[in-house]
């Protein structure tokens, strides 16, 4: 009888020198299998070993010394193996359900809040001087370039700027009492 059978048959009567023998023996062989055939992944390579030995403690009384142990880890590590990929698929596909579902139902909510803060604004704009109102239209709705809209109302660009940056002022302050938080990508127009 050889080494490694002697010790599986003093495992098996529950002598842990013989198990830390066989763990020192096996663990990087064992490691290195679950390398492979994870696709590197360390992490887990190194939780299948522990998971692996672990139940060879526990099934320690049931160990045959005449087959192959190292069959008998690699079948339990690759078997934990799948069990962890298949728990893995399960969490992600519950995951990419669970999204879907409150992305449905937040689209609709976000779509009202939009609505409601574009009217506020919009009321907003209304309440700003007839001359930067104007200003501030050609700046954020139609697009136009400071310099563009100095020529088009034959000011100079420094009055363009000081107009616009009274306008966002006034509609930040005003926003920022109503609303708590700060709505960035929405407002994005309007204060960029």
């Amino acid at each position: 009888m050889d080494k490694e059978s002697q010790h599986i048959n003093q495992l098996k009567k529950g002598d842990i020198l013989s198990f830390e023998y066989l763990y020192n023996c096996w663990s990087g062989k064992l490691y290195n299998f679950v390398m492979r055939i994870s696709r590197g992944d360390g992490y887990l390579a190194e939780e299948i070993v522990q998971y692996v030995f672990i139940k060879v403690w526990e099934n320690h009384e049931s160990l045959d010394p005449d087959k192959s142990f190292g069959a008998y880890l690699c079948t339990i590590a690759k078997n934990q193996l799948v069990n962890i990929y298949q728990h893995r698929m399960q969490e992600y596909l519950y995951q990419e359900k669970t999204t879907a579902s409150e992305q449905s139902e937040n689209t609709t909510e976000k779509e009202v809040d939009y609505h409601l803060l574009e009217e506020y604004i919009n009321t907003l704009i209304e309440q700003l001087p007839p001359a930067r109102k104007e200003i501030f239209m050609l700046s954020r709705r139609s697009l136009l370039t400071n310099k563009e809209i100095a020529e088009k109302l034959h000011v100079s660009e420094n009055t363009v700027e000081s107009q616009i940056t009274k306008a966002i002022s006034f509609l930040r302050s005003k926003i920022n009492q109503h609303y708590s938080l700060s709505i960035p990508l929405l407002l994005y127009w309007l204060f960029d």
